[in-house]
């Protein structure tokens, strides 16, 4: 019977054949075109990949190698290596042993036993805190109760220890077998202990994602950049362990990048070593810092930060040099001396004016006693600013604060900020206190104010703003950037190079430099820091005693003394050497607990730096030319 056709005269079932093969054919090109888009243009985003991964796997991060930190001689002053912490799994094998018949699971117990035995009688000699019978105790009791873990020792060791646990029984066998748990993590090393600590600073954790970790000195100001990098990747779990998924996303880690510094740990030695003697056997102080810069670059050598611990010990605790700001002293006195000689009020250090008998006219200002005796010794009514400064008369630097800028104080304020001193200026380490310095505007501004900056009360200034001041006047008036890190490197090529850079081309003239140096000298020579530097015929150096005095918050009243005339005294020397041709800038503070006894730039800061000054001249390649020269 044949087959009949519509009245159309179309075939029925062809027609739903055609159909069926239009269909069949568009799925297949839709399949196809997804098939190369996948292949060649899509990128599955994180929710993608988290859903492909699944169950079976799960992700680990993969941890950089922290970057090294140098010296500016390239020798190390921070690394990282590698430590290990050893545990086991007593329960490894046991559940293979039970289907094993009675008498051979019993012979396999036996030798499992033997060489946990033989494990426990070595491990004292890596873990003492544990005696053998105390270990092979714990490995009964841990693989009869079913312990998955077990931890050996408490301490992680290095590598060369690792590979010695790693030919112990059961700890040589695969994990598998053996029951060996090992995990791996970087572990920060300083090699030099305790110098700089507080400058090179650290971190608690190598971990950029860790809210609680402490950023500390250059460890922490610059801890993006020795991190690196993290990465991923995704393991299996098998009968052999954890295995690498290759069918998942792994990003490997990029190490970190290495800090070279401006530290020479060979002057931070030296300049610790200096302070430290000085200050250990002093009941009274409560700590001081020292720091030494390079006047053409303002690179800094070295950062002594010693803070009182316990009633005995000074240990690198803080950063005094940086974040602790005070009233500077008499080390301001040369401040306000730039201020009248850049301006033209003064024109030679032997002007003289009256001496008043200590008073300063106009202000109620406490006297100056020492003016009454410059009287007497004298036979005179007027004194230089040259003595003055020598003897570092408060009265002098008041009376010229006032005489001269009573009826413009901004001016004289203007000048301060001219010289930087009243600016936190971007450091290499977090912490930098920003200066205060009261202007004619502000709010608690006093008739007093004027003469009390003139001579170094009622500012705030940070040990750094001082020295960077210092180092401008031995580099003939221009002011450099005090840094501490010189270069970023990776793999050999310098990915960032810091260096030097000018916060000021001229904050004086040279002309004013070398006035100021040369009252600066005779401080050294015949003022109030000669002793420190008697003897010194090698290096001249230039330099300023201070002391000030820390206040007391007594009944809601602000005094500089306690009830019993007790005193917390700020002693300061800051200066630069060779005087003729300045190579380095120095200062040195000193911080006392209340106390009757006196603490004077001139007596522990000057010391230091004058020990500071021999130990160069035995090392630094500049004074070994001069004195070859001379000789």
């Amino acid at each position: 019977m044949s087959q009949q056709s519509d009245h159309t005269g179309r075939d029925p079932v062809g027609f739903v054949l055609y159909v069926v093969y239009v269909l069949l054919l568009g799925a297949s090109l839709l399949v196809l075109g997804r098939i190369v888009y996948i292949q060649t243009v899509w990128v599955p985003n994180e929710k993608i990949r988290t859903a492909l991964v699944g169950k079976s796997s799960q992700a680990r991060d993969l941890l950089p190698s922290r970057g090294n930190i140098y010296d500016c001689k390239g020798r190390l002053l921070a690394m990282s290596s590698p430590m290990y912490q050893f545990g086991i799994d007593c329960t490894v094998m046991k559940d293979a042993y039970a289907l094993l018949g009675p008498e051979e699971q019993k012979q396999k117990e036996a030798e499992w036993d033997a060489k946990a035995r033989a494990l426990a009688d070595a491990l004292p000699a890596f873990f003492p805190e544990k005696t053998a019978a105390q270990y092979l105790e714990e490995f009964r009791s841990a693989r009869r109760n079913g312990k998955k873990y077990l931890p050996l020792g408490k301490k992680k060791v290095d590598y060369y220890t690792r590979c010695s646990l790693l030919k112990l029984p059961l700890l040589s066998e695969a994990p598998t077998r053996g029951g060996r748990c090992e995990a791996r993590e970087e572990n920060r090393l300083y090699p030099y202990g305790k110098l700089a600590r507080r400058t090179i600073g650290f971190v608690r954790s190598n971990r950029l994602q860790d809210v609680s970790n402490n950023h500390v000195g250059l460890e922490g100001k610059y801890n993006h950049e020795l991190h690196g990098q993290e990465g991923v990747e995704w393991l299996r779990k098998t009968d052999a362990g954890h295995v690498h998924d290759y069918d998942k996303p792994f990003e490997m880690a990029v190490d970190g990048q290495h800090l070279h510094t401006t530290l020479d740990i060979d002057y931070q030695d030296l300049a610790d070593g200096a302070l430290r003697d000085l200050i250990a056997d002093e009941q009274d102080l409560d700590g001081g810092c020292l720091v030494l810069m390079e006047v053409k670059t303002g690179a800094i050598r070295a950062m002594v930060n010693l803070s009182r611990t316990g009633s005995e010990a000074f240990d690198e605790v803080a950063n005094i040099a940086i974040g602790r700001r005070q009233e500077p002293g008499s080390v301001f006195k040369t401040v306000t001396l730039m201020s009248v000689l850049s301006d033209g009020y003064v024109r030679r250090l032997d002007e003289t004016i009256p001496t008043n008998h200590g008073w300063v006219s106009g202000t109620k200002i406490k006297q100056d006693t020492h003016i009454p005796d410059y009287e007497r010794n004298h036979k005179t009514n007027r004194i230089s600013i040259y003595d003055g400064f020598k003897m570092s008369s408060n009265y002098v630097f008041a009376t010229l604060a006032v005489s001269h800028y009573r009826k413009q104080p901004r001016k004289y304020t203007d000048n301060l900020y001219a010289y930087k001193l009243g600016e936190k200026f971007d450091f290499d380490l977090e912490g930098l206190a920003a200066p205060e310095i009261p202007t004619p505007d502000s709010r608690y501004w006093t008739d007093t104010d004027l003469g009390n900056i003139g001579f170094g009360y009622t500012t705030m200034l940070t040990p750094l703003h001082l020295l960077t001041f210092y180092n401008a006047i031995a580099d003939k008036g221009r002011m450099m950037k005090p840094y501490l890190v010189d270069c970023i490197e990776k793999n050999g090529v310098v990915v960032s190079r810091r260096g030097p850079q000018v916060l000021s081309a001229s904050i004086c003239s040279r002309a004013v430099a070398d006035t100021l140096t040369r009252a600066l000298k005779a401080v050294t020579e015949d003022g109030t820091a000669q002793y420190a530097f008697k003897g010194l015929d090698y290096c001249s150096v230039a330099g300023k005693t201070g002391t000030s005095f820390g206040t007391f918050n007594i009944d809601g009243k602000v005094v500089y003394a306690d009830a019993a005339g007790r005193r917390k005294y700020q002693g300061t020397f800051a200066g630069f050497f060779p005087a003729d041709d300045p190579q380095y800038s120095i200062i040195c503070m000193i911080y006392s607990k209340p106390t009757t006894r006196s603490y004077q730039g001139g007596g522990i800061p000057a010391r230091a730096v004058r020990r500071v000054i021999d130990g160069l001249y035995r090392t630094d390649p500049y004074f070994r030319e001069k004195i070859g020269r001379k000789k």
